[in-house]
């Protein structure tokens, strides 16, 4: 007997060993991160459903001087959204609600314009289209945590005057707080309870007695770790912390609660909890994998994982789960000095067995090509698969890889023809090809980013663009202006300084950088409309066109400009078309009348090979009240000729369009119930295109659809 419990001991002894030289390394990492005198770091191991490590060390209260101990509660931030996700699980499987079901059945006044079904899945998995309070506050230029008092019903409020999604429903990933505030405000609705107050019994069935929302912002928590940064000072700061909304972080906690969670997950096969083991796997229906129930489902260290991170002021945390191991890292923190995300990835590290990564067949094939094919011109914008922009771009020498949405600049040096490594990871390298780039990162996975044409910007384009664009939504403005030099500026409401605009075609802007600007137009080739995306959270706020909302009356030549305007008799009763040439200066060179003894009209010009197009209206020729009217010039403004199209009710001509036959003209055309009726009678404008060919003559017409606009 004695033998047999020998050689046991001898068994176990390499492993026992080995276990300790872990826990030795952890140790020193945990260690080498903070001093025992600096704000806190807890870090938990859980491992086969038991709790194999767990650390504190630092401080939760500097001024005071007090350890973070096993009683101390800090805040989560974004890692709080799993358990938000968990409670809608639990009520689905309850047939309490449905993940299918419209977010509106129980909130019906957001988004009442968008006709598309936004599930209770979408706000799950971030890909709703509403977008993030967070940024879009930030766009108000009010940054949401100098708010005192932002509640969730602050967050509804705000995304209830938001009348347009920034993307279709199940159609993008975008990740977005405001969804998580929702879904706090749905449960609330389904159990008819205040969130607190049901996750605080939903946390005590879970065992997690020291877990709870922050319900008041002023309240009292017992043991709270106080948020800590130096901000680059040299000297501690504590961070205040003023609002209080809920389902999207601000979840207190301690790290036994969490390491009591972390093992109830590891065990839910062993006791069949359906609930945890349904919280950990892709979202049934869902249009997209990589993200489930408050959780990331991507690989990480190059296994299969389930992890989320929170940052929060100066809190932040990060989960870690690596199922086919059965391992756990969990790190909370008030120090806004080091990261939770870094720490747990090279803890980990430590746990892991090695394992070599296995890269697709096609990477190596793809990454080595490069050197046969001809050499690219690698400069230009690029389109990734979200749809962020990209530009490939030289500065003083050096050549950077930017990505407008996150604000990142990244330098890139060549390693040969067409392949170039990122100076801050030269193992990730872009590749470049006649129409797109590939990046190719060292863990295996590409990602291909579409090269985009350069549509260029004329004066007119620019000119076109200039005036003054409001976002009801937002509640506030913005002003585009010329300079005497051609560039653009911009001057927003809610700001003092004015920014400088980066013209990247005649349909997309970049100020500052950061904030991209895609110009709508109508179908007269006007722009009506800016769509401002400021981050990745916030697309497409739109943002109308107030003032200067006008056709091109105006174009420059070889040697100046040209122009027409209307022009009004003394006494009012007609008005004609005045035609100018002008000096680059602005001083006339000459001048041309065209017109009848009625009102004529101009709306636009257009360059021809041999002259100018007049677009307009009349009332002095044609077969109505209003007839689209159109001139022909040569170079010195000498009519060629003209014509008018229209019926009896009136027709505006207001843009052109050259063709290989002639020309499109498009305006409006009006159709009323009644030709006598006229108090009575209703009336509808519609765009319609006229077909003429080089001599004015009409080939075809077309009625597009009716608007809404008055164009005149």
């Amino acid at each position: 007997m004695m033998k047999k419990i020998t050689i046991l001991l001898v068994l176990l002894l390499p492993t026992l060993t080995f276990a300790q030289e872990q826990v030795k390394k952890i140790d020193s990492i945990v260690n080498s991160k903070i001093e025992e005198n600096d704000p806190g770091l807890m870090v938990g191991i859980v491992k086969d459903g038991n709790i194999i490590y767990e650390k504190y060390r630092g401080l939760a209260n500097l001024e005071h001087q007090v350890k973070v101990s096993e009683k101390t509660r800090s805040n989560i931030a974004s890692t709080a959204k799993q358990f938000t996700a968990l409670m809608i699980l639990q009520l689905s499987l309850n047939n309490k609600l449905s993940l299918e079901s419209d977010i509106r059945t129980y909130i019906p006044s957001l988004y009442p314009k968008v006709k598309d079904t936004i599930k209770i899945r979408h706000l799950l998995n971030h890909t709703s289209g509403i977008r993030d309070y967070v940024d879009l506050m930030s766009i108000k230029n009010k940054i949401w945590w100098k708010q005192v008092g932002l509640d969730n019903d602050d967050v509804i409020e705000l995304i209830e005057k938001q009348e347009e999604l920034a993307f279709k429903p199940g159609s993008k990933y975008t990740y977005s707080n405001s969804g998580y505030n929702i879904l706090a405000k749905i449960i609330e609705k389904v159990s008819e309870k205040s969130f607190n107050d049901y996750s605080k019994q939903f946390f005590e069935d879970l065992g997690m007695n020291e877990t709870s929302f922050v319900k008041r912002y002023m309240s009292v928590i017992p043991n709270r770790a106080n948020p800590y940064s130096d901000w680059g000072y040299g000297e501690w700061f504590h961070t205040p912390t003023i609002t209080k909304t809920n389902g999207e972080g601000f979840l207190y906690t301690t790290l036994k609660d969490q390491l009591i969670y972390e093992q109830a997950l590891q065990n839910a096969n062993l006791n069949n909890n359906i609930l945890l083991i349904k919280s950990q796997l892709p979202i049934p229906n869902s249009e997209i994998t990589t993200y489930g129930f408050g959780l990331k489902l991507k690989n990480r260290l190059n296994r299969s994982a389930i992890h989320h991170d929170g940052v929060t002021h100066s809190y932040h945390s990060q989960t870690i789960r690596f199922p086919e191991e059965k391992l756990t890292v969990f790190i909370m923190s008030n120090h806004g000095n080091i990261r939770s995300d870094l720490i747990a990835d090279e803890i980990a590290s430590v746990l892991l067995p090695k394992k070599e990564i296995i890269r697709k067949e096609t990477y190596d094939n793809q990454f080595y090509k490069v050197s046969n094919d001809k050499e690219q011109q690698i400069l230009g914008k690029y389109i990734s698969p979200s749809g962020s922009l990209i530009r490939i771009e030289d500065d003083k020498g050096k050549t950077y890889y930017r990505d407008a949405e996150s604000g990142y600049d990244f330098e890139i040096t060549k390693d040969s023809k067409n392949m170039y490594s990122f100076v801050y990871n030269p193992k990730m390298k872009t590749v470049f090809y006649k129409n797109e780039m590939i990046l190719f990162s060292p863990e295996g996975w590409t990602k291909t980013n579409k090269r985009s044409p350069d549509l260029s910007a004329s004066f007119e384009d620019l000119n076109g663009i200039v005036g003054t664009y409001y976002s009801s939504e937002l509640e506030m403005s913005f002003e585009l202006k010329l300079t005497k030099k051609n560039t653009l500026k911009i001057v927003i409401s809610n700001r003092d300084n004015e920014l400088d605009v980066q013209i990247l075609n005649r349909n997309e802007l970049l100020a500052d950088n950061y904030i991209i600007m895609k110009v709508e137009r109508d179908v007269f080739d006007r722009a009506t409309d800016i769509l401002v995306t400021v981050s990745n959270r916030a697309k497409n706020n739109r943002f109308r066109k107030k003032t200067n909302l006008k056709f091109q009356p105006k174009i420059t030549t070889e040697n100046g400009t040209i122009q027409v305007t209307t022009i009004g008799s003394i006494d009012g009763e007609t008005s004609d078309i005045l035609l100018t040439k002008n000096h680059p200066n602005g001083n006339e060179i000459w001048n041309k009348k065209f017109g009848g003894k009625s009102y004529d009209k101009a709306s636009s010009i257009l360059a021809t090979n041999n002259g100018y197009l007049i677009i307009g209206s009349t009332s002095s020729y044609g077969n109505g009240n209003y007839d689209m009217f159109v001139i022909k010039t040569d170079k010195q403004g000498n009519k060629i000729w003209q014509n008018s199209y229209g019926d009896f009710y009136n027709e505006y001509g207001y843009s052109a369009e050259k063709t290989d036959n002639g020309y499109l003209i498009k305006g409006t055309k009006q159709y009323c119930t009644s030709n006598s009726d006229i108090f009575n009678r209703k009336c509808t404008n519609n765009v319609w295109v006229v077909a003429i060919d080089k001599n004015g003559n009409e080939i075809s017409n077309t009625v597009l659809e009716e608007i809404k606009k008055d164009y005149n």
